[in-house]
């Protein structure tokens, strides 16, 4: 016991000595380590913030809508806003789908089609509405992608129908307009066959789809890639619409989904008794050429009004130079068609 006892002190010494060095080294770091201030804090903290996102917002010239916010399905963007026009009787519709390739926008553009005020002035009350878009249709495997936002379209437009008494409207005179891609949805409604289903214990799904008339800005009439081809050699427009990449890989894609084109392209869809049409563009066209806006040029718009003309359709083209140009904006068409009696 006596040779092992110094042994065991000296060793507690020299662990005793390591351990108040090391805790003597620490009080020395954090001595010198600079403290932040409050102000410094604050700066630190913001600076790490993520950026705020401003809230979508309507132009000054829109009135404010009746009702805000409201709920037509479970998703985050099946909302809709409606502002109601000032009539004793009930009033016709115009429901407006923004536009953005399906990619992007919101519902607060609809001074960007139509003007809101002077439709409210002609009684006729209106319905702008957010959808999915493309990115919520891949993230939830619907397929083809574009199916989402124009049965969400169908869908809303179903909603507000069921809206019809406690909103004073007259369902059966419901015109659609947008631009662009809001557009081509828009005609993609005007031409379906109706998607009610009488049967359906959901009283929302037994309202009507059709449309009393449809007046659009810079539509697409076609998704067909051979079509954009033809009508315009530089299309570069559509392929994401069917989850295809590039227009090269939309072109060669063609064979394979060929029922989705016959499904959702506005050009397939068109027969007669179908609602009448009013495009807007804002150069004239040139059939077989590039065009300076492939994705907008009023090409789209002769060769839709040629389908129309030859299956009865109602179809006024309007753009710069056009002849027979009667409504110079959507508004005035809308106006003029919806309060016809």
């Amino acid at each position: 016991m006596r040779s092992f006892t110094p042994s065991l002190r000296l060793s507690l010494s020299g662990s005793h000595r390591r351990s108040r060095f090391r805790h003597l080294l620490l009080a020395v770091l954090l001595a010198l380590t600079p403290a932040l201030s409050p102000a410094a804090e604050g700066k630190a903290k913001a600076k790490a913030a993520p950026k705020a996102t401003t809230p979508p917002a309507y132009a000054a010239s829109v009135p404010k809508p009746t009702l805000a916010e409201v709920h037509y399905g479970s998703h985050e963007r099946h909302v809709l806003d409606f502002w109601r026009a000032d009539s004793a009787t009930p009033t016709p519709l115009v429901f407006v789908i923004h536009g953005g390739g399906w990619s992007s926008g919101e519902k607060e553009r609809v001074d960007r089609f139509v003007d809101v005020a002077a439709l409210l002035r002609a009684g006729i009350s209106v319905a702008a509405i957010n959808y999915r878009l493309i990115r919520h249709a891949e993230a939830e495997g619907v397929t083809p992608p574009v199916k989402a936002p124009l049965h969400d379209a169908a869908r809303a437009l179903q909603f507000v129908r069921s809206q019809a008494r406690a909103w004073n409207l007259d369902k059966t005179r419901v015109g659609a307009t947008g631009g662009s891609a809001g557009a081509c949805s828009s005609l993609w409604l005007a031409f379906h066959d109706d998607l009610a289903d009488p049967r359906s214990a959901d009283p929302v799904a037994r309202e009507s789809t059709r449309l009393f008339c449809a007046a659009v800005n810079g539509a697409q009439t076609t998704l067909d890639p051979q079509q954009m081809k033809e009508w315009t050699p530089n299309s570069r427009y559509g392929g994401h619409a069917f989850g295809v990449g590039g227009f090269a890989q939309f072109l060669a894609a063609r064979e394979k989904i060929l029922p989705w084109i016959a499904e959702y392209s506005p050009y397939a869809l068109v027969t007669a008794g179908d609602p009448p049409m009013y495009l807007f563009y804002t150069t004239p066209p040139a059939l077989g050429h590039d065009q300076k806006d492939p994705t907008h040029t009023s090409n789209f718009g002769v060769k839709l009004q040629e389908r129309c003309a030859a299956a009865g359709v109602p179809c006024e083209l309007v753009y710069p130079g056009a002849p027979g140009v009667k409504h110079p904006n959507a508004t005035a068409y809308l106006i003029a068609t919806l309060k016809a009696r």
